[in-house]
């Protein structure tokens, strides 16, 4: 049986890497894994889009839009709402 083929939301797919100096999936692991956690790029991305996936949640909250599971998967793994997270974060003086 072949693997699954992964799923390229409507708007194309997003990665670190693209959304500015960030590092891709490999290179997260690679450095999380010489600190000390193991990690492969897969985990890499699925932590990563839990996180898109939680803040996505509060935003569809604050909006009063659909926080159904299927509408937040569609809305966290959007390569604009990626991005547009990376805009909020790299406004801030943090």
């Amino acid at each position: 049986m072949s693997m699954p083929k992964g799923h390229k939301s409507k708007h194309g797919y997003a990665t670190v890497s693209s959304l500015g100096q960030g590092l891709g999936y490999r290179e997260i692991a690679e450095k999380m894994t010489e600190e000390g956690d193991t990690m492969n790029h897969s985990t890499a991305r699925n932590v990563f889009l839990s996180a898109m996936k939680k803040i996505a949640k509060d935003v569809c909250v604050l909006t009063g839009s659909d926080v159904s599971d299927s509408n937040l998967k569609r809305v966290s793994s959007d390569p604009r709402f990626q991005s547009g997270i990376v805009d909020i974060l790299k406004s801030r003086d943090v």
